[in-house]
């Protein structure tokens, strides 16, 4: 036994046999240092990365302390994103079915409210969301906290950022003082020591160093002559290095809305994911970008936090970040789970201070190369390899992967492994298909029967 095994926790022994299952053999360095606080039911302040295994640290504390006899809400999750807020979910549900009967509601916006309302009628033991929905909620009275034993704020810094102060001050004075707080932030700013001041008593603090090492990131630097030669820049970038999957970073959603539409008028399979996008436009981004039938995602970062995006080729700053520390957070979204990544910036003569800025943050010398140096690949290719199809049907009609896979490998003859990613949502699901049938899938989709019924079916462009 290890002793970075969760064996040493005194954890139920279901909750070890699920944790085990799921993959988790040994603690994370934040799960390690963070899970003594928390089971003993301190209050913590956590400075860690995303992908650092936080949500289970949380998970299990909340977990711990639930009654499931009782339906009132005992732990309140907030996150900055609907996004966020749905991995967490997910996360936290998994680590659930080890103990019988918890409910779980997601309470986010871009949703409609009033099915909300009548499953918090029927109670919940768990609640996450986003600051304003549950705020809506506490306000309407459909939701009650003076139950919670535990507080969670996700990516807190986030959501400072995005102005939900007042918001989260009022949700907090709802809950319970003697409640256990626990707050995890990637940036450690003096905003974040101000609402830990006001919300909790006596935390824990533990900081988690960034585990994306620079050397298995190359980081590369091009200057450009003027602002206006920024577009060219990147199509020069696109076309050298061909990443199969690569998000680049814009700081106003502006910007990154005419980028990526710059970038589909030059050919290039790009979307853009910014905060002025309506909920399912965000969602079928998000969905094309993971499961490999869009290969450019541009974004903001404030867009972009939470996401899980596995094996990212290529990050490329279209802008310099005003913050270093953020420029370090853009660039360690590549480079992930022992892999190489690269991570490209352009930047101006007149931005040469915050290349200063960056440089002595992260106490590197910086490489630089020259645009004229690279060449486009010969032949390429700007199709990606899969398409997404969307069915008029989801979980309100007890869709399942299983029922799509099944649907397309049986009477259509397709082959189970030129299926990829299957999402499914409350009244949609999506299936990414090889490109070279996809409108054999699509006919079969759209002729064929789902569950014995007939459903709408269309490619997404």
């Amino acid at each position: 036994m290890t002793t970075t095994s969760f064996s040493i926790l005194g954890l139920d022994a279901s909750l070890l046999t699920r944790l085990e299952s799921m993959g988790y053999q040994v603690m994370t360095p934040v799960q390690q240092a963070s899970l003594p606080f928390v089971l003993q039911g301190d209050d913590l302040i956590a400075q860690a990365e995303t992908g650092s295994g936080k949500t289970v640290v949380f998970g299990i504390g909340l977990l711990t302390r639930l009654d499931a006899t009782n339906f009132n809400a005992q732990a309140l999750v907030l996150c900055p994103t609907r996004e966020l807020a749905d991995q967490v979910g997910k996360e936290i549900r998994r680590l659930a079915s080890a103990i019988p009967n918890i409910k779980l509601l997601a309470l986010c916006g871009g949703m409609s409210f009033r099915p909300q309302s009548a499953s918090l009628e029927h109670g919940a033991h768990i609640i996450v969301g986003t600051p304003g929905r549950i705020l809506k909620h506490l306000r309407k009275g459909s939701l009650k906290l003076d139950a919670i034993t535990t507080l969670v704020l996700d990516e807190a810094d986030r959501m400072l950022d995005m102005g939900f102060y007042e918001d989260i001050s009022e949700i907090v004075a709802a809950t319970p003082a003697d409640r256990q707080t626990l707050l995890f932030s990637a940036t450690y700013p003096d905003e974040i020591k101000q609402i830990s001041a006001s919300m909790q008593t006596n935390p824990g603090s533990i900081t988690i160093e960034a585990t994306h090492t620079q050397n298995r990131i190359e980081q590369v630097f091009f200057e450009t002559a003027g602002k206006d030669q920024r577009i060219s820049a990147l199509v020069t970038l696109l076309g050298h290095y061909h990443p199969a999957s690569c998000v680049i970073f814009c700081n106003t959603r502006l910007l990154c809305q005419q980028v990526a539409d710059n970038l589909q008028a030059r050919g290039f399979s790009a979307l853009a994911l910014h905060g002025d996008l309506e909920q399912r436009d965000r969602d079928q981004t998000l969905v094309r970008f993971s499961n490999k039938s869009c290969s450019i995602l541009v974004a903001t970062d404030v867009a972009a936090r939470g996401l899980d995006i596995k094996d990212l080729e290529v990050v490329i700053n279209f802008e310099l970040s005003h913050d270093p520390e953020v420029h370090i957070h853009r660039v360690g979204r590549t480079g992930r789970a022992g892999k190489s990544g690269m991570a490209l910036s352009l930047y101006t003569a007149a931005e040469s201070h915050r290349i200063i800025a960056i440089e002595e943050y992260q106490k590197t010398p910086l490489r630089y190369s020259s645009l004229d140096s690279l060449q486009a690949l010969a032949n390429l290719d700007l199709k990606p390899p899969m398409v997404t199809l969307c069915i008029d049907g989801g979980r309100k009609l007890k869709m399942r992967p299983g029922d799509i896979l099944g649907a397309l490998t049986g009477e259509a003859g397709i082959d189970g492994k030129q299926v990829g990613k299957i999402d499914i949502f409350d009244r949609h699901a999506y299936v990414a298909i090889e490109r070279s049938i996809s409108d054999k899938a699509l006919k079969q989709l759209s002729t064929g029967k789902i569950k014995g019924r007939n459903f709408k079916a269309r490619k997404l462009q």
